[in-house]
């Protein structure tokens, strides 16, 4: 079940955040600690970094869940080139550049710059990873 998507706005960037995409790979917690920290009631604080440095560490969510939108005349977020794809072991497949993600009848579910597919057959979000591979015992190189 879809969340709320959470915004945070600084003078030079917005960040949102899609809960029902994000794995949890914590890149963006390691990535600028002082922005990014889940100890937090607001846990994303755009305001605590440079807009390029925030930009970085948003590029770096291989789901997806995070997204930026310069506000100060920065570079907006482009799609890797080329489109790759990269398996994880035991895990997801990370999908970065000019994406379009479509059903069984070639209807549109997504278009996106990067996501983490589901692997393992058990996402209740499928296409996309909910990281159920960690609890089916889903094993894979």
């Amino acid at each position: 079940m879809p969340r709320k998507i959470q915004q945070y706005d600084s003078d030079a960037i917005s960040v949102t955040f899609e809960p029902a995409l994000c794995i949890h790979s914590a890149r963006c917690l390691a990535a600028l600690p002082a922005v990014f920290d889940v100890q937090k009631r607001r846990w994303v604080s755009p305001e605590n970094g440079d807009a390029g440095d925030v930009a970085a560490a948003v590029h770096g969510c291989p789901s997806g869940a995070l997204k930026y939108t310069r506000l100060d005349a920065g570079p907006a977020e482009q799609p890797d080139e080329p489109t790759t794809a990269r398996t994880v072991p035991n895990g997801p497949i990370y999908v970065r550049g000019d994406i379009t993600i479509t059903d069984g009848e070639d209807g549109e579910i997504r278009h996106v710059t990067r996501a983490a597919l589901c692997r393992c057959g058990g996402s209740a979000n499928k296409p996309f990873c909910d990281n159920t591979h960690r609890r089916n015992g889903f094993t894979a190189p």
